[in-house]
């Protein structure tokens, strides 16, 4: 079975850059351009990793990341902000305000497949012990 990453990123050459990069593993990428399209894509899929740029065009991406914490149905799915905010003191605020995890841009390929493969990985049946899915 293949696991979805959402990504809801309004750039379209960092949108680019991703969907190469997923596209050399065994996950498939689902996309969105705006925080409203991706918090329903999210809803919709169910997706097991949602990457989110801050800097979006209707809402900011940490209302992105709250709606789908608020929501049932989509809480328990990782949300890795994935932005270009990237000052000292960013990656706090962001994990502060519930992010799961944190990328700068420019993203680099192996960052990418590694944030993917920590948090995919353990809900692909590889391991079910409490200490292996801990923080996921």
């Amino acid at each position: 079975m293949t696991q979805t990453v959402i990504y809801i990123e309004d750039n379209a050459f960092n949108m680019r850059l991703v969907r190469r990069i997923v596209s050399t593993t065994d996950y498939s990428l689902l996309e969105a351009f705006n925080g409203k399209s991706g918090i329903d894509l999210v809803t919709e899929f169910l997706p097991q990793l949602v990457f989110i740029d801050i800097n979006l065009p209707d809402i900011d991406g940490v209302e992105v990341m709250q709606a789908i914490k608020a929501n049932p149905r989509t809480a328990q799915i990782p949300c890795v902000a994935l932005t270009a905010n990237a000052i000292h003191g960013d990656k706090e605020r962001y994990m502060d305000a519930g992010f799961d995890e944190y990328l700068a841009k420019p993203v680099m390929r192996r960052e990418l497949v590694e944030m993917m493969d920590r948090f995919l990985s353990t809900t692909m049946g590889e391991a079910d012990s409490p200490s292996m899915t801990a923080g996921v």
